[in-house]
């Protein structure tokens, strides 16, 4: 038996049982779900990290990152459009990523 303990999607049972499986799985609480959704975020963005320059692999996860994204935004009852607007604040304020600036130290 393999122990998962994690969130995984709505048709992973379906497809484990079709397998010749069987799976012990429940419904989470709200408040488990949100924890489970950022944990999901984090694994996801390990998966993008592994996949490496893999355009294909790359494409996969960052997929799936965006898709853990856009339930965050609705189980945490976030706004898309305050989310955008602060983005581009930041990248008004702060700068974005583009000149590809390696910070080694400050003293």
């Amino acid at each position: 038996m393999k122990v998962y303990n994690k969130l995984v999607r709505d048709k992973i049972l379906e497809i484990i049982k079709t397998s010749g499986q069987e799976a012990k799985a429940r419904v989470l609480s709200e408040e488990e779900y949100r924890r489970e959704l950022l944990k999901k975020l984090v694994e996801e963005a390990n998966e993008v990290l592994a996949a490496g320059e893999d355009r294909p692999a790359l494409t996969k996860e960052i997929g799936d990152v965006l898709t853990v994204i856009d339930y965050i935004i609705k189980a945490f009852y976030l706004s898309r459009e305050e989310i955008e607007t602060l983005k581009k604040f930041r990248e008004e304020t702060r700068g974005g990523f583009k000149e590809r600036i390696f910070l080694e130290s400050v003293e």
